[in-house]
């Protein structure tokens, strides 16, 4: 009888946990991506605290101390026009990461809405968006983002400073290329959900095809959605550093971590550490981005044992 009680017990235990437990345990398995996301917090807390933690104005120049060495007054020493690289390194991460979750997330929202929609409407509606969408895979990006940034850096949103200005234009720019992969996902897999039992039972029960669509279409699709978000994340920050980089993104002075490596170009080999602390930065946020991603994968995997 005991055993018997301790079986039940047991059973009771399993049937009490509930999802987002599960997940979260095969998660923390994961060690480097738990130590991905602690990094993340990092940077994420130095953005945010950027003015308190910054010792001096990211924008003021001194051209006496122009160039100099890591010090006790600049801890990573400052750039060509004097300017503190610490501070400024702290300022880039604000708009070096808004641009990057921006970007994420409002490309993989538009993604799984009308990958869900292209894939339960089928028919005209499908062929519709699907021959726009290949028609958009065949663009060649990269010069395309290059012309359209070209063209509306110059441009600035009335009301906002003029580096929030630019983050939100450079973002609409990615945005209009990255909603495309998300959405051949999320219709591959409304495409199966649409013929399985449950979705019949819902259409027996009066539900209307939208509301199937945000109740059962999408949350079960989210799963490979959120992998590829997290994924994504570690390619939009290399993206929009390749942009500054090559003058057609955020442009100076504003901060960020891409044109901090264009602006000390002339000076790579007398003072590299100037290049790596921004080149590192990038580094670690998009190594952590894919680790996590990968814990997720890992985690929402349902074939993996408990």
């Amino acid at each position: 009888m005991a055993v018997v009680e301790l079986q039940n017990e047991s059973l009771s235990t399993i049937k009490e946990e509930n999802q987002l437990t599960i997940v979260a345990r095969r998660f923390f398995r994961h060690r480097l991506a738990v130590v991905a996301v602690v990094i993340v917090i990092l940077f994420l807390l130095m953005a945010i605290f950027a003015e308190q933690i910054a010792p001096f104005d990211p924008y003021k120049q001194n051209l006496s101390p122009a160039y100099s060495n890591p010090s006790s007054t600049h801890l990573l020493g400052t750039d060509e026009l004097g300017r503190d690289v610490f501070s400024r390194l702290l300022y880039a991460a604000q708009i070096s990461l808004f641009v990057t979750f921006a970007v994420n997330f409002i490309s993989e929202f538009v993604g799984v809405v009308v990958g869900a929609v292209s894939g339960y409407f089928k028919g005209w509606v499908d062929n519709a968006i699907q021959r726009f969408v290949e028609f958009m895979l065949t663009l060649p990006t990269l010069p395309l983002l290059l012309f359209f940034s070209a063209i509306l850096r110059g441009i600035t949103i009335p009301g906002l400073p003029d580096q929030w200005s630019q983050a939100i234009i450079i973002s609409g720019v990615l945005i209009a290329f990255g909603w495309l992969g998300s959405t051949r996902l999320v219709r591959g897999m409304v495409l199966s959900l649409r013929e399985q039992d449950f979705t019949q039972a819902a259409r027996s029960l009066g539900m209307n095809d939208w509301q199937i669509i945000v109740r059962h279409m999408i949350p079960n699709s989210l799963a490979p959605v959120i992998v590829n978000l997290t994924l994504g994340l570690g390619g939009v920050i290399v993206l929009e550093a390749a942009l500054s980089f090559l003058g057609f993104g955020i442009t100076p002075p504003v901060p960020t971590w891409g044109n901090m490596l264009r602006n000390v170009q002339e000076r790579m080999w007398q003072q590299p550490w100037l290049a790596f602390y921004p080149g590192f930065c990038i580094f670690l946020t998009s190594l952590s981005f894919n680790y996590i991603g990968d814990g997720l994968r890992d985690a929402l995997d349902p074939r993996l044992k408990l």
